[in-house]
């Protein structure tokens, strides 16, 4: 991928290293693996409006303000997601002046180990996020290690992939996708499966960038390749796989690893928004 030659945004607040004073407002993940966390995310923000609003300290109001060094990181690592983040406020300005709509980006928010957020307090075993309620995402750079190692998902596009997928939920939250899913989940009460749909279609916004960010030739050889890989590999299925040694579909949140694939693929090809419609094919 030739980050290099995308635009650096200057909406990344950086602060790893800072130390985070919790008061009270941690996490328990006590008992709780993966897949429970991402459950008690989901019902968090369709019943308090919080992603970690049922956890430990969330839901209690607005936090304390925080916030670090702003600008192109100075270190590889930070610069490429800043290119990366740059770049998609490149494609969502285009595609929304394209619908006589002004594209709000969301501030990126580097971290190490937690931050705190409009959402409460968060910690990297969550991975990363995106909060409504300060429309910022969150991202701990060792989760890419993890993405890598554990998970054999190497490569800078897989990383992108991971951003992209971020700001698609930010792109979700300007277009009423939020609203929308959070009222159908209290009128019906399937919160689980509401999510699955919305986390696909913020694969297929991801995969929405990668098109444009192809036709720019700013993608190498292998680059899609690395990204379908990621989709794959951080699909329901092959989490609880690795993590538990059964798959539980009853408890999924984010989609399977084959359907992960396929919507990001959608928007690879598409570039459309209106191909990202998952509620309305099912999914």
């Amino acid at each position: 991928m030739r980050w290099r030659e995308m635009p650096p945004s200057q909406n990344v607040e950086d602060r790893r290293g800072m130390r985070t004073g919790g008061s009270g407002m941690g996490i328990r993940t006590g008992g709780l693996g993966l897949g429970g966390l991402l459950v008690l995310m989901v019902l968090g923000y369709f019943f308090t409006g919080d992603p970690l609003g049922l956890m430990d300290g969330g839901g209690g109001g607005a936090p304390p303000a925080e916030t670090g060094a702003r600008g192109t990181p100075a270190d590889e690592a930070g610069e490429r997601i800043s290119r990366v983040l740059g770049d998609t406020e490149r494609t969502w300005g285009e595609l929304f002046a394209q619908q006589n709509r002004s594209y709000r980006a969301p501030t990126l928010v580097l971290f190490s180990e937690a931050a705190q957020s409009a959402c409460g307090f968060g910690s990297a075993a969550v991975g990363p996020f995106y909060c409504p309620g300060d429309q910022k995402l969150y991202i701990d750079l060792n989760f890419f290690m993890e993405l890598d190692r554990r998970f054999g998902a190497p490569g800078d596009f897989a990383q992108a992939y991971v951003v992209a997928h971020e700001v698609g939920h930010h792109v979700q939250n300007l277009l009423g996708v939020f609203d929308r899913v959070r009222g159908m989940a209290q009128s019906r009460g399937d919160a689980n499966a509401l999510s699955i749909r919305q986390e696909l279609m913020a694969d297929c916004f991801a995969g929405i960038w990668g098109h444009y960010a192809a036709a720019r030739g700013l993608l190498d050889t292998g680059d899609v390749e690395e990204g379908l890989t990621a989709a794959a590999a951080i699909g329901d299925d092959q989490i609880q796989r690795r993590t538990q040694g059964r798959v539980s579909p009853e408890s999924w949140t984010h989609g399977s690893s084959t359907d992960r694939v396929r919507w990001f693929r959608q928007g690879l090809e598409s570039g459309q928004i209106k191909s990202c419609d998952t509620f309305a094919t099912g999914g």
